[in-house]
């Protein structure tokens, strides 16, 4: 770590990163480029959550992927505790890596099935020579104890004897055992029930206050994303829209997308009424997305400005930014299809401890 990062220091910290794909046809010819992320720009402090939030093929998992240089960026800069990643290459890099670790979506298609749980918690701990193979053993008990599990019970057990809420436990283990600065989940509840989903949200933030861990954590819900994290970025087509405070983004959406991902969260108050605004159409192809704002072919406020000129990031409120041109604080543009301001109130969600008790 560079020797003039502080505490006041983003822990990672990346600038217009781009991440492109060629597509290539039966017979190997060009047929177009895949534009996955397209520059999007964050900061992580240290001990903070930032969640990431958007439909399926947004590109988080794409961008996720790219701040771990798993592929590198197309272009871009990916700083991580003073250090510049998309110039690392072979040693350097892994050495790198070694403080960032994933959690993936499937515990169970990341986890050996014929390893036992001791020989898969103990795999980071025997690539990167970390003690011998009885200090090695001890790390393995204490680090299944601190995910809840009974090393006596679980140790010598395969991921076929495992529940999902248990396999992800043992992920998490794993992704931990080395001391990691950041932990990157993907999507890393999202198949687990909701009342496992619970415990191991719970986890997740234990292990943040105990170990002093960061989180980017990506999901489709916007509801699970808020309860987790002290930031949320709103994720559409390879673009951020907009960037803000948990709650800020929950309670007062200003992008017209982020709202219909809100209205799209069914109500847990019986016989509540709330209308749910229906997005038309699918999202566009990154291979070829629209012009101006990439969201305007399925915004009802989208009038010719949107699909000229690319809507600059304004910050509205302390810490929350918005990418629109019309954002849901002003009144619909003439012309468009909206003419009604859209701002309906958000039902509150009950927190992780509430589902979990």
């Amino acid at each position: 770590m560079s020797s003039e990062a502080t505490r006041t220091d983003p822990l990672l910290s990346a600038r217009d990163l781009v991440q492109e794909f060629v597509v290539r046809e039966r017979g190997g010819s060009r047929g177009g480029v895949v534009q996955a992320v397209s520059g999007v720009s964050f900061d992580i402090m240290p001990g903070e959550t930032l969640g990431i939030v958007g439909e399926t093929g947004s590109g988080k998992s794409t961008l996720a992927r790219a701040v771990l240089q798993a592929p590198p960026p197309k272009s871009g800069s990916v700083m991580f505790r003073g250090t510049e990643l998309t110039t690392l290459r072979g040693g350097r890099l892994l050495r790198a890596r070694r403080h960032m670790q994933f959690v993936f979506q499937d515990p169970f298609s990341s986890l050996d099935p014929k390893w036992q749980v001791r020989s898969i918690v103990e795999e980071p701990l025997i690539a990167y020579h970390t003690g011998g193979r009885t200090a090695r053993r001890k790390r393995v008990d204490e680090l299944l104890d601190l995910v809840g599990l009974d090393p006596a019970r679980y140790a010598s057990r395969h991921p076929r004897e495992l529940s999902g809420g248990q396999a992800q436990r043992v992920a998490i283990a794993r992704a931990v055992a080395l001391e990691p600065s950041l932990l990157i989940c993907d999507e890393a509840v999202s198949s687990l029930d909701v009342l496992i989903q619970a415990q191991v949200l719970n986890l997740f933030e234990r292990l943040r206050r105990e170990l002093g861990l960061s989180y980017l954590f990506i999901a489709h819900d916007l509801a699970l994303v808020k309860q987790v994290s002290d930031r949320v970025a709103v994720m559409y087509l390879g673009k951020f829209c907009e960037v803000g405070p948990g709650e800020s983004v929950y309670k007062q959406p200003l992008h017209p997308y982020t709202k219909a991902l809100l209205d799209s969260i069914p109500s847990t108050e019986p016989g509540a009424a709330r209308a749910t605004a229906t997005l038309p159409g699918e999202p566009p192809s990154p291979i070829n997305p629209p012009s101006g704002c990439r969201f305007r072919t399925r915004c009802p406020r989208a009038v010719d400005k949107c699909a000229n000129e690319v809507p600059e990031p304004r910050e509205l409120a302390p810490g929350h930014v918005v990418a629109c041109h019309f954002p849901l604080t002003e009144e619909p543009p003439a012309g468009a299809a909206s003419t009604v301001p859209a701002q309906a109130a958000v039902p509150t969600v009950p927190s992780t401890a509430e589902v979990q008790g």
